[in-house]
């Protein structure tokens, strides 16, 4: 008997070694057949991924940017978890945003800074924890972000700047420009502001009056418009360089308060927001600018996926200096939308539908235009 006991003891400790060893394989990480070190796998694990925006106030942001880059990393890392917030145009808001997330163990931080410059106290923060940090659309300042993705901010103020003062030209305008730039603490306000600059500054049209709008606001804008009207005098400007849709909508509805015939004086604007595209068709905006954010958010999140499963991206074309470093960047083109080619540009890409452009007012807008 005692025989067969010791006998038994030895199988079930033959049967929990196994066991073990069967168990350490099934947690390993795997990768499927055929992909590449520099390349996101479907089949490896990932882990937590913060997705941190900076405010609300711009539609694409909830609308766009959150939804996108949730569907990428899903059908990249379906184990992959989603950390996300919205700072509300508050940078200490999104400081302590960053800092949860941290504290939930993150293997990678996507980050949109409400202020560039502050927050290089979060890339601190995540560089002393080893958790690698993709720079979203706007560039973190002073600071070492391991990876930067955005859209051509001084192409985009050049496209503006251009497309205003080309405009103003061939309608055989003369007189002065205000200028409503974007938020301050947006280090791609300012791009947008140089590019425009660029442009404007040759053409021989004067500006007459510019704004930095704080956080981005559709009401300030308004309200420095409001200002600016009363400063220049009706009549005494031809055009409107407006650094976003919102923006543009705050100019936009000032001169109407104030009796100016919007269709009158060229505005630009950006992000090609709903309400900035039905302005277009109905001529109310003669611009934006059309920032495809599927590849943007596509980008980021194939990097994040890439870091969480601790690979390194390498399609990085371009760098990027920050005021400390040169950060590996990659920069996508965007493109100038008038009335003229809403429909081959973002009704064509999907990026709106003709149900959500053409409501009430804009039905025979959108059937000028060949929209349906």
């Amino acid at each position: 008997m005692k025989k067969y006991g010791l006998f038994a003891v030895c199988l079930l400790a033959a049967a929990m070694l196994l066991a073990a060893c069967g168990s350490s394989d099934d947690n390993s990480t795997s990768t499927s057949g055929g992909s590449s070190s520099g390349a996101a796998s479907s089949g490896s694990k990932g882990g937590k991924i913060a997705f941190l925006l900076p405010e609300s106030k711009t539609a694409r942001y909830e609308t766009q940017d959150k939804p996108l880059f949730q569907k990428k990393v899903k059908s990249l890392c379906p184990s992959c978890q989603i950390v996300y917030s919205n700072a509300d145009q508050d940078a200490s808001k999104q400081q302590q945003q960053a800092e949860a997330a941290l504290t939930q163990g993150v293997k990678v931080m996507v980050l949109d800074p409400v202020d560039g410059a502050a927050a290089a106290a979060i890339v601190n923060q995540a560089n002393a924890k080893k958790v690698p940090v993709i720079s979203y659309d706007r560039l973190l300042l002073n600071s070492s972000p391991d990876y930067y993705v955005e859209f051509n901010s001084p192409q985009v103020g050049q496209i503006q700047g251009k497309s205003l003062v080309d405009k103003l030209k061939k309608d055989g305008k003369q007189g002065s420009i205000i200028m409503i730039n974007g938020a301050p603490t947006d280090n791609n306000a300012k791009l947008f502001k140089q590019g425009a600059h660029s442009e404007i500054d040759k053409s021989g049209f004067k500006v007459a009056k510019e704004y930095d709008t704080p956080d981005w606001s559709p009401d300030k804008a308004q309200s420095e418009m409001e200002q600016a009207i009363t400063a220049v005098g009706k009549g005494k400007f031809v055009g409107v360089y407006a650094a976003n849709d919102g923006t543009a909508g705050g100019a936009i509805a000032a001169m109407k308060s104030a009796g100016i015939d919007p269709k009158t004086i060229p505005t630009t604007g950006q992000d090609a927001e709903v309400a900035g595209i039905q302005r277009v068709l109905a001529g109310e905006q003669y611009m934006t600018v059309y920032k495809p954010i599927q590849p943007l958010a596509d980008q980021a999140a194939e990097w994040a996926v890439l870091l969480a499963q601790g690979k390194k991206p390498t399609d990085a074309t371009a760098k990027e200096n920050n005021g400390k470093t040169d950060v590996p960047t990659k920069k996508l083109d965007v493109t100038p939308v008038m009335a003229t080619n809403v429909k081959s540009t973002v009704i064509k890409d999907g990026f709106w539908k003709p149900s959500q452009i053409c409501t009430g007012a804009y039905k025979s807008a959108c059937a000028k235009y060949g929209i349906q």
